[in-house]
């Protein structure tokens, strides 16, 4: 059998514009729940858009 990967639960709260987005898509991305080249992807087409820190938050919109 094959090794469980563990899940949690997390909230995140904060203003508008804080930056939750951002911060979440980038701990998934940097617990492995992402690979690079869709961010890579999301990178290009946020700076395409003039919105280069987008990148991250895309994770959850997209």
């Amino acid at each position: 059998m094959g090794k469980e990967k563990v899940h949690i639960n997390i909230v995140v709260i904060g203003h508008v514009d804080s930056g939750k987005s951002t911060t979440t898509g980038h701990l998934i991305y940097k617990c492995g729940g992402i690979d690079k080249r869709t961010i890579e992807k999301f990178e290009k087409e946020a700076q395409e858009m003039g919105k280069g820190s987008f990148k991250y938050a895309w994770v959850l919109d997209k």
